[in-house]
């Protein structure tokens, strides 16, 4: 299924992370978003930026195979990735919907967009 794929493929690359990005996950000042990707919620330092640029290009490399496999279009598999990844969210970090605004988990609510299943 492409949920289990997706959860497969978006955890990997934010476990294997480099110690800034967890650090900055952790603090806040990375956070999930509706797109599949990780964002910045503040400005970033250039050691930050590029860990989690290369953490966005692999996703993006493991979104296009995927997406190509499954007849769907890259965006298409980033948001269904996007749907497992917010829930994976921890208590104090941050998240980002379609909405646009970041968001801070406070561990009772629910992350779900609204095209998630």
């Amino acid at each position: 299924m492409i949920a289990a794929a997706a959860l497969a493929l978006a955890g990997a690359p934010a476990l294997a992370a480099d110690p800034i990005v967890e650090q900055a996950l952790s603090g806040g000042t990375v956070g999930e978003q509706w797109d599949g990707y990780l964002g910045f919620v503040s400005s970033p330092s250039a050691d930050l930026k590029a860990a989690v640029d290369a953490i966005n290009i692999k996703r993006r490399a493991g979104y296009t195979q995927i997406a190509a496999a499954r007849n769907v279009t890259v965006d298409q598999f980033a948001q269904t990735t996007a749907c497992q990844t917010l829930r994976a969210v921890k208590p104090g970090q941050a998240y980002r919907l379609k909405d646009g605004g970041w968001r801070k988990r406070n561990g009772s609510e629910a992350i779900t967009p609204d095209y998630c299943g």
